[in-house]
């Protein structure tokens, strides 16, 4: 039996934030984990799931996922080294 690679290490609900606050609320979040750990983030439509995905990838993390629920999207992020 295999484990999910992509099984989150923690989640941030940043439904209501607006840009940027949200990306900055993400970025600061990834600092805190281990290069591999998985970040969910949940995040509004519009402006922060055309952003944020984009915003983490230029910082050099990888976008996994990018998942509708309802009226808002769950983004799976891999903390990528920072060096």
């Amino acid at each position: 039996m295999s484990e999910d690679p992509n099984v989150p290490t923690a989640e941030i609900d940043l439904r209501g934030v607006i840009c940027p606050y949200n990306f900055v609320k993400t970025k600061l979040k990834l600092e805190t984990m281990k290069e591999g750990e998985i970040l969910s983030v949940l995040l509004d439509d519009g402006d922060p799931i055309r952003n944020v995905p984009r915003s983490v990838e230029n910082e050099g993390h990888t976008v996994l996922a990018q998942e509708r629920m309802d009226h808002a999207y769950r983004v799976l992020i891999r903390r990528e080294d920072s060096d």
